[in-house]
């Protein structure tokens, strides 16, 4: 379970790109603040959309854990207002130092189980196969659109930073994609600093997807990165170890 891992690595901060509890009710399916104190964390930034609500005590949405004091929280949201056009930072003190970080969930491509069926069993004859195709490749434009346009917003907020950043997500895109790439501009991959292999982090469709990143500011080292081949969801987690640079 995904609670016995955090309690095995012990991380500082959490971030989680896809959560559903309440803040307000203790029978909630998830109580967050239960979590909160369980897990030992001091404290935590949750943001979630309201059209994405299954009742008054379910919310969906992204959150970050932090055992250090967190001084600020900020959700940014963008038309349409929906999940994957809104992301959030908290500025959290560390020592002397304060950290910005960022936790985002760019435009997933929306995959059906028909599309995921003819991705592993492709056709190029018949025209149930063409409009397979068809879809996917709509699917795949839109997709690729909306993330240009998110990456660029995180970017923006990025660079107005008075802080060194953090930024960990679900980018739904590859390392040699323009999100990556707008988003890590002058920012140190953690996997590219200390990984290894291919380093796939999203357990479906094809092996060699790496679409979750971690990006920090080079005002810090990256000691160590790792994936954790656990299937508690259709990524796989990832734990960073990061390193202020002394002055």
């Amino acid at each position: 379970m995904m609670l016995e891992l955090i309690r095995k690595y012990q991380p500082d901060i959490a971030f989680f790109q896809e959560m559903v509890g309440s803040e307000t009710n203790p029978d909630a399916i998830n109580y967050i603040p239960f979590f909160r104190d369980t897990l030992g964390f001091s404290d935590y930034h949750f943001t979630y959309n309201n059209k994405l609500d299954y009742d008054d005590d379910h919310h969906f949405g992204i959150i970050i854990f932090s055992k250090y004091p967190i001084l600020n929280k900020k959700d940014i949201s963008y038309a349409p207002n929906d999940y994957n056009s809104t992301f959030q930072y908290a500025d959290i003190q560390v020592g002397n130092d304060t950290l910005r970080v960022f936790n985002l969930h760019l435009q997933s491509l929306k995959l059906d189980k028909r599309n995921r069926h003819y991705l592993q069993q492709p056709g190029i004859t018949g025209e149930e196969n063409i409009r397979n195709s068809k879809n996917i490749i709509a699917k795949l434009k839109r997709g690729f659109l909306r993330r240009a346009q998110q990456s660029e917003r995180i970017r923006q907020a990025i660079d107005a930073s008075p802080y060194p950043v953090i930024v960990c997500g679900d980018f739904n895109d590859v390392p040699n994609s323009y999100a990556y790439h707008t988003i890590g501009e002058n920012l140190r991959n953690a996997f590219a600093a200390k990984g290894s292999g291919i380093g796939r982090t999203y357990a479906g469709i094809s092996p060699t997807l790496r679409i979750d990143h971690v990006f920090a500011d080079r005002a810090f080292h990256v000691r160590q990165y790792k994936r954790i081949k656990k299937e508690l969801s259709d990524h796989f987690p990832v734990v960073v170890d990061l390193e202020i640079k002394k002055q």
